[in-house]
């Protein structure tokens, strides 16, 4: 989950934590991560470490904004690191509740 530096208002109606933890509890995913700002520099050496392993990677799902404005603002690293942006699914939860986010980010896994 990228969480537009845990400031943005569209955040407000959701548990952050309570969404990560469900797919957590039940086993829907392999690992899950929050992360404050994927599209900053620190996301970028996030990229970078965890795509450092990428033959192991089937999906990559990113829960936040817009999924055109993901792949945009990753699309620069994704190429510089050679990943398959096949493997890469934006979902959008801004302005949902925690359950609206958990039905949007299921139907991408």
């Amino acid at each position: 989950m990228c969480v537009c530096q845990g400031t943005c208002p569209s955040f407000q109606k959701m548990n952050v934590f309570e969404v990560i933890n469900y797919f957590r509890r039940n086993n829907k995913v392999d690992f899950a991560v929050i992360h404050p700002q994927l599209c900053a520099t620190d996301g970028d050496n996030f990229w970078r470490v965890l795509l450092g392993k990428q033959e192991a990677i089937d999906k990559i799902v990113v829960a936040g904004c817009d999924p055109q404005m993901q792949k945009k603002m990753f699309r620069w690293v994704f190429r510089e690191l050679g990943f398959d942006e096949s493997k890469f699914v934006g979902v959008e939860i801004r302005n949902m509740t925690t359950e609206e986010a958990i039905k949007a980010i299921e139907k991408a896994l």
